[in-house]
């Protein structure tokens, strides 16, 4: 579509889509299908959320939430593609050679790196259908050949920096939604119940395939320097395969990492979401009203942003470790909502200055002319001004929490054990970091920062991709509102 109507004639979009539905069927039908092998395995990313504990202190809503519960619960068991029934790869040796029990008969490490080639498989897949999405909204159910968006997506694309942050926060991100078929085994059979869980080994003195209780199996498999090593891509005596070796209790140390990813991004998400929330509030309230609204936040927020952050967390975290919400997905929540009351100032001081840009602008004084309500103009006018602004500042600072909440758990005061958590498996692993089981504090160090890393990068990447200008100094301020703006 070449022709841009007038702002009477302007189809919405669903009449457009009405007008020339078979490219939106067709990639309707794929995104279905690309949803539908994997549903079940989404579902249970949303049901790992701490649902229960919350309607036990919020009865209000149980009405709702109970049949909720049990519609989420239904779904996280569907059956899904790449589920761990289909490539199982817990096995065992045979006497005569070759293995028993898992997927063909290969071996343990063959069939736990086949199903994370088909994970990542499957989540690239989905990625470029979902590029396929936007092609086909601009090929043809868009007006305009052009808009100040597709130059956005270009640079962004030639941005290798951003590229690279990309990358990482997307493997990140599939790692914490896929934790559970990603993992050598299940957080309930290492972490949670070893007792309750056998598994199959050949005892190499009997020469006889026999059973023993995976806690037992723990025992014997422990990382604890001298003597006691499983190292990374190893097998322990009881044919477990373990990619990043095992911890000092003997848990298989890579199913504690890909769990861990979920949390951290757990915390980081909810935290820069309310974040966000209440910095463009509160940034669009005092630029259009100005006077004593913008007084009375600069006070609050100046107020928050002159305490020591981390010394006020340790404080915070210490006196409610405590308290009902604390044992809410074992204190992630109470970290986000803390990280989320005390970063909000930090976004609003970053985004107050082009909030303030755009309300001296005339449309915004016509706007007032013609009666229009403020919320309006705040949502239709101000909002997507400092969208671009906020979706940086918020990609920098996500990296900034995830490296906080491992510097809590290191220190004792972030989440709560068993929760497999990053910080916390630097901080076991503190004791060895000279020995043969350097890797317990090693691995998750290095992924902690290349993770935060990656967050800058994509963060950098986004900024000079929305404000091509933001390097020479010049104002680029009309750049991020068309970017930011509709590109319908």
């Amino acid at each position: 579509m070449s022709r841009i109507p007038d702002a009477e004639n302007e189809q919405p979009l669903r009449e457009r889509i009405a007008d020339n539905p078979r490219p939106a069927m067709l990639w309707v039908a794929g995104f279905v299908l690309l949803v539908g092998v994997e549903f079940g395995a989404l579902a249970n990313a949303v049901m790992a959320m701490p649902w229960e504990l919350l309607m036990a202190k919020l009865s209000f809503l149980k009405p709702i939430g109970t049949p909720l519960a049990v519609l989420g619960d239904t779904l996280a068991d569907l059956p899904t593609l790449l589920t761990r029934a289909n490539f199982d790869n817990s096995g065992w040796r045979q006497p005569g050679g070759g293995w028993g029990g898992t997927f063909l008969g290969l071996s343990p490490a063959t069939v736990w790196a086949l199903r994370v080639v088909l994970v990542y498989a499957y989540a690239l897949v989905f990625l470029y259908w979902m590029w396929r999405g936007y092609l086909t909204f601009r090929e043809h159910y868009r007006y305009a050949d052009w808009t100040p968006r597709d130059d956005m997506v270009n640079r962004f694309r030639g941005h290798s920096w951003g590229l690279f942050g990309f990358v990482v926060v997307f493997m990140f991100v599939v790692m914490a939604i896929f934790a559970p078929a990603l993992g050598t085994t299940t957080v309930e059979r290492t972490i949670d119940n070893p007792f309750s869980y056998e598994t199959s080994y050949l005892n190499q003195e009997t020469g006889q395939v026999e059973q023993i209780l995976i806690g037992d199996a723990n025992r014997g498999s422990t990382s604890e320097g001298g003597g006691s090593n499983v190292a990374p891509m190893t097998y322990d005596k009881y044919d477990r395969y373990h990619p990043f070796g095992t911890m000092p209790t003997g848990k298989d140390m890579f199913t504690f990492m890909v769990h861990g990813a979920r949390v951290s991004l757990f915390i980081g998400v909810v935290a820069i979401g309310l974040s966000g929330l209440i910095a463009a509030g509160f940034a669009l309230l005092t630029a259009y009203y100005k006077g004593l609204v913008d007084l009375a936040v600069v006070l609050v927020g100046d107020s928050i942003m002159s305490l020591p952050r981390l010394l006020f967390l340790i404080l915070l975290s210490f006196v409610l470790q405590n308290t009902w919400i604390a044992n809410i997905y074992n204190g992630g929540l109470l970290l986000a909502l803390l990280f989320a009351g005390t970063g909000w100032p930090f976004l609003w001081r970053a985004v107050r200055g082009p909030a303030f840009q755009v309300s001296e602008q005339e449309w915004i004084d016509a706007a007032r002319s013609f009666g229009q309500k403020p919320s309006v103009t705040m949502q239709k006018h101000m909002a997507p001004y400092i969208l671009g602004y906020l979706l940086v500042y918020a990609s920098m600072t996500l990296g900034g929490i995830i490296i906080a909440v491992a510097g809590l758990s290191f220190l004792g005061l972030g989440i709560n054990p068993p929760t497999p958590e990053w910080g916390r498996a630097v901080d076991v692993g503190q004791g060895y970091v000279t020995t043969q089981s350097w890797h317990i504090s090693f691995i998750p160090g290095v992924l902690i920062v290349l993770v935060v890393t990656a967050f800058n990068a994509l963060g950098d990447g986004i900024r000079d991709a929305i404000d091509p200008q933001s390097d020479s100094g010049e104002d680029g301020g009309a750049e991020v509102a068309a970017a930011g703006g509709s590109g319908a």
